[in-house]
C-alpha cells in the first residue's frame, strides 16, 4: 500500500477505539458510556456557540456568491484550456448522490410533515403552518449545506488542479501557515476529515439500512430485525466495494447516473398522480418566501422564547453542525470530480442546481403529506410515530395509486443512494490518508470500505448509531474553524492567481 500517511495508521487506531467505546454496555460505564459523553458534549456546544453555527455558515453563503460574481469566477479549475473530465448531467448526478441523496428520501415527507405539527413559531396544524413548513425544509437542504460544500470544494479543486498542490485539506492553509502544515498541525488538520467522514458516512449506513428494512416489512410484510439489517449492510457493503474497486469513470458515474434517473422517475409520478396544482403552489409560493426571508432565517435566534430557541437548536443548528460534519467529504469528493471547471460554473453548479432539486423535491414529497393530513386527515404523523420516521415515505405512497410498484422504486433508490454515498466515501478516506492520491490503492479502500460497514453494523447492534452521529457533529465544532481558515486562505491564493494573469496577460 504505497504513500500511506500518518493519518491512515492513526484514524484506523481512533476509529477502532471509537468503535470499542460504542459497544461497551451502559452498565458497564454508567457515567463514561459513549451516548452520554458525545450528548453532553453536542448540547454544550450547541447551546454555547449556537450563535457561532449560525453566523459561519452565513458567511460560506456569502463567500460562495461572490466568488460567482466575481473577477475570479473566469479563472479554471485546472490547466488553462482543460476539458471537464465528466459532462453536465454526470457532473450533477455524483456531486447531488454524494451530497445528500439519501437524507431528501428519508426526510422528503418527514420533515415537512414534523414542521407542519411542530412549526418554528407559531400555531399548529395551520396553512400558515403547512407554507412555513416548506420554507423551512427548503431553507435546511438549500443554499446554506451546498454554500458550505461549495466553499471547501472549491478550495481543494483550485490547490490541487490550479496550484498542483497535494489534495488534502491540510493543504490549502499552506499559504496561512507555511511549513506548519506538514507537521503535527496538519496532520490534525487532516485527522479531523477523516474522524468526520468516517463517521458520518457510517451513521447514514446504519439509518440507511434501517430505512431500506423499514420499506421490505412495509411492502412484503418482512419483519424488522438487526438480522435483516445486517444482511443487508453485508449485500450493500459488497456493492459499494465493487463499485470503489472500479474507480470514478466506472461504478460511481454509473450509479450516480442511475440516481438521478430513478429519483426523477419517483418525482414525477408522484407529481402526476397526486395533488398536481397544489404541489406547484406550495412551491411557488414557499419558495418565494424562502428567497425573501433567507438573511432573517440565517440569523434567526430566540433569545427571549425557550421553546423557539429548542427547536433552533434541535433542526436548524443540528443541521448546519451535521452538513459541517459532511463537508470533508462531499467537499473531496466534488472537488476530485469538478476539474476542468471555472469557479464561476463551479460554484454556480454546486450551489444552485442541488438547491433547485431539493425545493422540488420537498414540494412533492412533503407537499404531499401536508394536504394528506391537512384537507383528507389522513394522520400520517401518528403512524411515523408508531413505527419511525424511515416509514414516512412509504406512508404517504400508500395513499396514492401503484403503491407496490412506488414502494418498490423508492427502495431501489434508497439502495443505489446508499450505494453511491458509501463508494464515494470509501474513495474520499482513501485520497484524505495517501497523502491526495487521486487514484488510492484497492487496498486502502478495502480498509475503510470494511471500517465503515463494521461501525454501522457493530453499533447499531448496540444501538449506537446516534452515539456515532453525535460524535461526527462534534467534529464540526472544529471543522468550522478550518473551514473559515480556508476561506482566508483562499481569497489570498486567488488574489495572488490573479495578479499572476494579469503579468502574463502583459508579457
Amino acid at each position: 500500500m504505497k504513500k500511506i500517511t500518518p493519518v491512515f495508521y492513526i484514524s484506523v487506531v481512533v476509529t477502532v477505539l471509537f468503535i470499542i467505546w460504542g459497544i461497551i454496555p451502559k452498565s458497564v460505564l454508567p457515567h463514561a458510556n459513549m451516548d452520554n459523553v458525545t450528548t453532553a458534549i453536542q448540547t454544550f456546544l450547541v447551546n454555547k456557540f449556537g450563535w457561532f453555527y449560525l453566523i459561519t455558515t452565513t458567511v460560506f453563503v456569502g463567500f460562495a456568491l461572490y466568488l460567482i460574481f466575481s473577477k475570479y469566477g473566469r479563472i479554471k479549475l485546472g490547466r488553462p484550456g482543460e476539458k471537464p473530465d465528466f459532462s453536465y448531467i454526470t457532473w450533477f448526478a455524483m456531486l447531488f448522490s454524494a451530497g445528500m441523496g439519501i437524507g431528501l428520501v428519508f426526510w422528503g415527507a418527514a420533515e415537512p410533515l414534523s414542521h407542519f405539527h411542530n412549526p418554528p413559531y407559531g400555531d399548529a396544524e395551520t396553512k400558515e403552518a403547512a407554507k412555513r413548513a416548506l420554507t423551512y425544509s427548503f431553507f435546511h437542504w438549500g443554499l446554506h449545506p451546498w454554500a458550505i460544500y461549495a466553499t471547501l470544494g472549491l478550495a481543494l479543486a483550485f490547490f490541487q488542479f490550479r496550484k498542483q498542490s497535494s489534495g488534502l485539506v491540510s493543504s490549502i492553509l499552506e499559504p496561512l501557515f507555511g511549513k506548519y502544515v506538514k507537521g503535527p498541525f496538519g496532520t490534525t488538520v487532516d485527522f479531523i476529515v477523516v474522524f468526520a467522514t468516517v463517521f458520518g458516512v457510517a451513521t447514514s449506513l446504519g439509518f440507511g439500512a434501517i430505512q431500506i428494512s423499514g420499506g421490505l416489512s412495509y411492502v412484503f410484510g418482512i419483519s424488522q430485525s438487526f438480522t435483516v439489517e445486517l444482511i443487508i449492510i453485508a449485500i450493500v457493503t459488497v456493492l459499494f466495494m465493487t463499485s470503489a474497486m472500479t474507480g470514478l469513470n466506472k461504478g460511481i458515474k454509473y450509479l450516480s447516473n442511475l440516481n438521478i434517473l430513478l429519483a426523477f422517475a419517483l418525482m414525477v409520478f408522484l407529481l402526476v398522480l397526486g395533488p398536481t396544482r397544489f404541489i406547484l403552489e406550495m412551491f411557488t409560493n414557499a419558495f418565494g418566501e424562502y428567497v425573501q426571508n433567507i438573511p432573517s432565517m440565517s440569523l434567526r435566534m430566540a433569545p427571549f422564547d425557550n421553546d423557539n430557541a429548542t427547536w433552533i437548536k434541535d433542526w436548524t443548528i443540528f443541521y448546519w453542525a451535521w452538513w459541517i460534519a459532511w463537508a470533508p467529504f462531499v467537499g473531496t469528493f466534488i472537488a476530485r470530480v469538478s476539474r476542468g471547471r471555472t469557479i464561476r460554473e463551479f460554484v454556480s453548479g454546486v450551489l444552485l442546481v442541488p438547491t433547485i432539486f431539493g425545493a422540488l423535491w420537498f414540494a412533492v414529497f412533503g407537499g404531499s403529506a401536508i394536504d394528506l393530513e391537512f384537507f383528507q386527515h389522513a394522520n400520517i404523523i401518528q403512524s411515523i410515530n408508531d413505527m419511525g420516521e424511515e416509514t414516512a415515505l412509504f406512508e404517504v405512497l400508500k395513499h396514492f395509486p401503484w403503491t407496490t410498484f412506488m414502494s418498490l422504486l423508492s427502495i431501489l433508490l434508497i439502495s443505489t443512494f446508499f450505494i453511491t454515498s458509501a463508494d464515494s466515501a470509501t474513495f474520499v478516506l482513501g485520497i484524505q490518508t495517501t497523502g491526495g492520491s487521486l487514484d488510492p490503492s484497492n487496498k486502502v479502500k478495502f480498509v475503510w470500505g470494511i471500517i465503515q460497514s463494521g461501525a454501522a453494523a457493530v453499533l447499531l447492534w448496540q444501538g449506537g448509531l446516534n452515539a456515532l452521529q453525535t460524535a461526527s457533529i462534534i467534529a464540526a465544532f472544529p471543522f468550522a474553524i478550518i473551514l473559515l481558515l480556508v476561506v482566508v486562505s483562499t481569497v489570498k491564493s486567488l488574489k495572488e492567481e490573479a495578479r499572476r494573469i494579469e503579468m502574463l496577460k502583459k508579457k
